[in-house]
């Protein structure tokens, strides 16, 4: 069963690409729950703030970067975040750039996603069991958690004088990988609207919703993708050239918006889209509904498993 609430750690943060740290907090610990769905990508490290205030990071892709995009096990890192208290999610991640105006080193805070995955990645804590749940997901991030992020990732980029911009309001493509897009896909993509892509959002955003948390997405740019025929396509040394500066950059937009955000979501305002967003999703109770399903739903949503 979960351990709720036994570290009074309310906020997350989902490292990616770059990002395997968080500077200038205070270490406390490593956890390592073992949840319904197997560990996380990888321990759990438990931090202070200069307040006090406990954060808990993960390095989505392990230690040392380990784990493909399409092999991170997303439904145990959500679970086990869930279950030591968190109820809001910020994760970062490297993406390519669809768009002319969003250059390498900006930073971004996409809206919507359009999923080009392929099946390959369990995408439902659902998935395998007797219960069945239609979740909500037509606004995958959290309205009012990107609105109160907004403000204050842009103090942050302007003070640190760099000239990285920060776009709101864009549409991130979520594709299989691990190789990048041809050409034409990139063209495709762009077509559709999409302003970015990567290959972590998803399942990762669709998991948090099911567990009633408040999820973000903090996005670098690091290369233009493929679709600009006068350049090369994006291999991972583009990539590598911006990817340090960003993760440091992101470093500091964390460590300043940490303190806030943990008092915000013990306020709670900016959680309340999410929280008992569940209930109405799963389908009735029936007898054909096995009982160990129930127990390991229980994990991340005792509201309405635990009986």
């Amino acid at each position: 069963m979960s351990a709720e609430g036994s570290d009074n750690v309310l906020v997350g943060v989902i490292g990616g690409s770059g990002l395997y740290h968080l500077d200038n907090l205070t270490f406390i610990k490593h956890v390592n729950p073992e949840t319904p769905w197997g560990f996380a990508s990888s321990p759990i490290t438990i931090c202070a703030l200069p307040s006090g205030t406990k954060v808990a990071f993960l390095a989505r892709h392990g230690p040392g970067h380990t784990i493909n995009p399409s092999a991170v096990p997303s439904r145990a890192n959500i679970a086990a975040l869930k279950s030591l208290g968190v109820r809001a999610i910020l994760a970062f991640s490297a993406v390519g750039s669809l768009k002319e105006e969003i250059a390498p080193g900006d930073f971004v805070l996409p809206n919507q996603i359009i999923d080009r995955t392929k099946g390959i990645r369990p995408a439902s804590f659902f998935e395998g069991t007797s219960v069945v749940a239609h979740t909500a997901f037509g606004d995958p991030f959290a309205g009012k958690f990107l609105k109160w992020l907004e403000t204050r990732v842009q103090k942050v980029l302007e003070e640190n004088g760099s000239g990285s911009k920060l776009h709101t309001g864009k549409c991130i493509v979520c594709m299989e990988g691990p190789q990048f897009s041809t050409r034409a896909e990139s063209k495709m993509y762009r077509a559709w609207g999409g302003d970015l892509i990567n290959m972590s959002v998803l399942p990762e955003s669709k998991l948090a919703r099911e567990a009633e948390l408040s999820y973000a997405l903090i996005a670098t740019a690091t290369d233009y993708d493929s679709w600009r025929e006068e350049e090369r396509s994006v291999t991972a040394a583009d990539v590598f050239k911006t990817l340090q500066t960003n993760a440091d950059l992101s470093r500091k937009v964390a460590f300043t918006v940490l303190d806030e955000l943990h008092a915000a979501a013990a306020e709670g305002d900016i959680l309340t889209e999410e929280v008992g967003s569940m209930q109405f999703a799963i389908m009735p109770r029936s007898v054909q509904q096995k009982d160990e399903d129930r127990k390991k739903l229980s994990y991340i949503l005792p509201a309405y498993f635990s009986d």
